[in-house]
């Protein structure tokens, strides 16, 4: 089923959202106070307005209540984050997705009526730590504060074995998600398949329980 979306800023990361958004076949009506913004969107948009989000009797004629979920992706305009997610809230929008700057900004997100909150600066530093701070994470999916999916190198001491003789949630607590061999992905795991090393592994677990495979 086709999403409405009702997308308000159109800087880099709106942008890259109104592109992933036509891909999903989404029916998208776009935002920004920016006429060239405006301009570079339009391809990926339903329709678009130049306008003020933070004036309360425009955002009134939109029909908020009509969106399946309103995003706001304003950056480097604190109280025009603020403003344009408390007049959503307040107009009746069904759920309110904000894109926070720090996690001081996020906080103020939520208590003026945002129902998310998107950080990705934070999230992409985190992806980027992980990865590039452990010797075998290939990617990592942050899952919760907890628990994360990782794609790893075959630890040595599994090469030779079945997924069967190694009883990974048994021993280690873990998850086999997937294989990857050749940059094609398996999800559908064999117990009695055996590792080789040439592959990675998806695994699903805490931050603790991985410690040694990273």
């Amino acid at each position: 089923m086709e999403k409405t979306v009702l997308l308000i800023g159109l800087g880099q990361f709106g942008y890259h959202m109104a592109v992933k958004m036509k891909e999903l076949k989404s029916q998208v009506l776009g935002i920004d106070i920016d006429e060239e913004r405006v301009n570079n969107c339009l391809p990926y948009l339903t329709s678009a307005k130049i306008a003020d989000s933070t004036d309360e009797s425009f955002l009134r004629t939109l029909g908020v209540r009509n969106f399946d979920v309103c995003v706001v992706t304003i950056a480097g305009d604190f109280q025009a984050s603020l403003e344009t997610t408390a007049l959503l809230r307040d107009a009746g929008a069904k759920l309110v997705v904000a894109r926070a700057s720090s996690e001081f900004h996020a906080k103020f997100l939520l208590r003026n009526g945002a129902d998310e909150v998107i950080y990705p600066e934070r999230d992409m530093a985190i992806h980027g730590a992980v990865k590039y701070a452990s010797n075998h994470v290939r990617d990592f999916i942050q899952l919760s504060d907890e628990y994360s999916i990782y794609e790893t190198s075959v630890p040595p001491q599994w090469v030779g074995k079945s997924i069967l003789d190694l009883e990974v949630r048994k021993k280690y607590h873990l998850n086999i998600l997937a294989i990857k061999r050749e940059e094609q992905i398996d999800p559908e795991v064999n117990p009695n398949y055996q590792f080789t090393g040439q592959e990675t592994v998806f695994l699903m677990g805490s931050r603790e329980n991985m410690r040694p495979f990273l």
